[in-house]
C-alpha cells in the first residue's frame, strides 16, 4: 500500500482543497492629460447576477484558461476592445473568499480612448482619478463570518454539542464614495490593496 501511495503523491502538484469558483478581473488604467484613472463598470440591469453593481472588467475563468487569459478576454468582450488596445502590466495578490470563490486581479493600461461597452453586460463605465484613492481612505466596516448551522446539524458528533465554540472570522468591507457612485465589496478590496502597494512601495 505504501508503494501505491508513493506513486500517487510523488511529484504530485499541490492544489487548493475544495471546489472554488474562479474569476479574474482587470484593474484597467487610463491616462488623460497627465492624469491616471481607474475604469469601473456598472453591470447591466438586466443581468441575473448582481445587476447594477459596480465592478472591474472581468469574469469567470473558462476551462483551459489561465487567470490572466480570462481577465484579458473578459475585458475585451465587455468593453469591445481589441487585444492591441490594452497593455498588460502585471498581477496582484489573489483573494480567496469565504463564499467559495477565488478572485485573481490583474493590471493593464488602456491604449485607446475608444470604449464601446457591451450593453448586454455593461450599462455604462465611469472613471475615477487615481489621486482620489491615494488621498481618500475608504469607509471601513468589519463583517463577521461564521457558521450558520441548521437544526439538523449533527451536534451529537461534536464534543460539547451546541455549546461547542465554533470558529468565526471577520471580513473587511471597504466603501469608497465618488460622485454618485459607491464602490464596495471585492472591487473596493482590490482597489485598496492596489493603493496600499503603491503607497508602500512608491512612498506616496
Amino acid at each position: 500500500m505504501i508503494n501505491e501511495i508513493k506513486n500517487l503523491f510523488n511529484n504530485r502538484p499541490a492544489n487548493i482543497m475544495g471546489n472554488y469558483k474562479k474569476n479574474a478581473v482587470m484593474l484597467l488604467l487610463s491616462e488623460e492629460e497627465n492624469e491616471t484613472y481607474i475604469i469601473f463598470e456598472v453591470r447591466a440591469f438586466g443581468l441575473r447576477h448582481q445587476p447594477g453593481d459596480i465592478c472591474l472588467p472581468g469574469g469567470k475563468i473558462e476551462g483551459g484558461e489561465t487567470p490572466r487569459e480570462a481577465a484579458v478576454r473578459e475585458t475585451l468582450e465587455e468593453l469591445n476592445l481589441l487585444e492591441d488596445d490594452i497593455e498588460y502590466i502585471g498581477e496582484m495578490d489573489y483573494f480567496i473568499s469565504p463564499y467559495g470563490s477565488i478572485m485573481y486581479p490583474f493590471i493593464a493600461k488602456l491604449k485607446t480612448k475608444r470604449i464601446n461597452p457591451n450593453k448586454d453586460e455593461v450599462d455604462h463605465i465611469f472613471k475615477v482619478p487615481l489621486k482620489y484613492f491615494l488621498s481618500s481612505d475608504p469607509q471601513f466596516y468589519e463583517m463577521e463570518v461564521g457558521p450558520n448551522l441548521k437544526e439538523d446539524f449533527p451536534y451529537h458528533l461534536v464534543k460539547g454539542g451546541k455549546n461547542y465554540k465554533f470558529s468565526r472570522g471577520k471580513l473587511n468591507q471597504y466603501f469608497y464614495k465618488y460622485d454618485n457612485y459607491v464602490i464596495w465589496g471585492f472591487t473596493a478590496m482590490i482597489v485598496k490593496n492596489f493603493i496600499d502597494i503603491i503607497k508602500k512601495e512608491a512612498k506616496f
